[in-house]
């Protein structure tokens, strides 16, 4: 029980994984993403057979799995990463010169320059044969594999290898790998945000340890989960989830980062309702109190003031002994502080609501001189929000910002941009929250 909980609470630091873990399965490069969570009893499904994922655990992220015939059946076995970086490289390498001179223009594909058939497959397995022996059969039954070029032969041995050698790789679930992965799979469950918007998000709010972010997470719980593993649960930072009613918005990716009990800790859910009643009443009464008080207050900077507010909310956290999960209710202690002092931090992604005049009521609740960051799939709702704050006077170095992404396919004489990309990525208002002079 006690090697139980020393797992738990170091888990965020952990390379290796363990069994309850969340992981994402990356499938021939690329071609499935599964997210899985790992025990004796959990399967994964290949082609047509379901394969235990119990090899899996106690191996460190980043480990390369087979799909290997024993006596037992066919198991996932891990392979080593020698053997892997060899492949690739003979794969890789450089035409020769009898190489550049072959063409494929006098290959008919009439199905007959295969003499290895489904049966002989099968007996092969019977047998024991590895798929990478299967591989290794079909190119040397193929009549014109030695006329192809070597293009042509690597793809023809890719596409093999994916139906009767097929490779899972164990990737740790963070921020980017999730992101990309719920991109490619399921893009409206997160509002179409793209990794590279989402950092952006991060850096326009200035999101880092000891920070008091605010976000309206409306993608799953994407931005929160991303927000915390930026402050780490090492400081006094904590994030605050603010959903609009009585309901909470779900957050269920974040149990896919395998949160430590510091970080979970550091997650807090509050109704906007209970953040602004009385927050204008709050901040008058704390200007009031900074003016009649010693000058010395001033003189240390927001920085500091900063820093004491994250130690009070620490102080209260630890004297408070039911947040035991991601996602709790944040403590009306907490939420008194947060009204007092205001948010260091303020990110909004909430493609399905009224963006001005979800802004309009969060803006209050941040301190002076803080940061925002807004997304949203369409630039329509920003820019009548950009205009609407120029005409308020609430915030200065308002900017829109369209990411934009290109990937390389590097190779080997084969260096160019992907065919096919997504040339969009959304937009980003951002700008740094100010006193109005109606609020003095």
């Amino acid at each position: 029980m006690a090697e139980a909980n020393t797992k738990s609470g170091s888990v965020e630091n952990s390379r290796v994984t363990w069994e309850g873990c969340s992981v994402l399965l990356d499938i021939n490069d690329g071609d499935r993403l599964v997210f899985a969570r790992l025990s004796a009893a959990a399967t994964l499904k290949i082609g047509n057979k379901n394969y235990s994922l119990q090899p899996l655990i106690d191996c460190p992220f980043g480990s390369v799995f087979r799909v290997e015939t024993g006596s037992g059946g066919s198991c996932l076995t891990r392979s080593s990463p020698s053997s892997e970086g060899n492949n690739a490289q003979e794969s890789n390498g450089f035409q020769s010169k009898d190489e550049s001179s072959k063409d494929n223009r006098a290959l008919v594909d009439d199905n007959k320059a295969q003499s290895l058939t489904g049966e002989d497959i099968d007996a092969m397995r019977r047998e024991g044969a590895t798929g990478d022996d299967i591989v290794e059969a079909l190119i040397a039954n193929s009549s014109t594999f030695e006329n192809k070029t070597l293009f042509s032969q690597e793809k023809y041995r890719i596409k093999k290898q994916k139906k009767y050698a097929p490779k899972v790789l164990l990737r740790r679930p963070v921020a980017r790998s999730i992101c990309e992965a719920y991109f490619k799979k399921y893009p409206s469950r997160i509002g179409f945000l793209r990794v590279d918007t989402l950092s952006l998000l991060l850096s326009f709010a200035n999101v880092s340890a000891n920070s008091e972010a605010l976000v309206v997470d409306m993608v799953g719980g994407l931005v929160t989960g991303a927000v915390a593993e930026r402050l780490g649960g090492t400081g006094s930072g904590h994030v605050c989830s603010a959903y609009l009613g009585k309901t909470p918005c779900s957050i269920e990716i974040v149990r896919i980062f395998n949160f430590g009990s510091d970080i979970c800790k550091s997650i807090l859910r509050s109704s906007l309702d209970d953040l602004t009643i009385t927050s204008s009443s709050t901040q008058n009464g704390s200007l009031d109190q900074i003016d009649e008080g010693d000058s010395s207050t001033m003189k240390g900077g927001l920085l500091d003031h900063h820093d004491q507010t994250s130690d009070d909310i620490s102080h209260v956290m630890r004297s408070c002994k039911s947040v035991k999960k991601a996602g709790q209710k944040a403590p009306e202690e907490v939420i008194k502080l947060w009204k007092e002092n205001g948010f260091s931090s303020l990110i909004v992604a909430a493609p399905d609501s009224d963006t001005w005049s979800l802004v309009k009521d969060l803006l209050p609740l941040l301190s002076n001189s803080a940061p925002f960051a807004i997304y949203h799939q369409f630039l329509q709702p920003l820019a009548t929000c950009m205009h609407n704050l120029q005409l308020e006077k609430m915030a200065i170095g308002l900017q829109i910002s369209e990411p934009w992404l290109r990937e390389y396919q590097v190779l080997p004489s084969r260096t160019h941009p992907f065919m096919q990309m997504c040339a969009f990525g959304g937009y980003i208002l951002s700008g740094t929250k100010i006193c109005s002079s109606s609020s003095m």
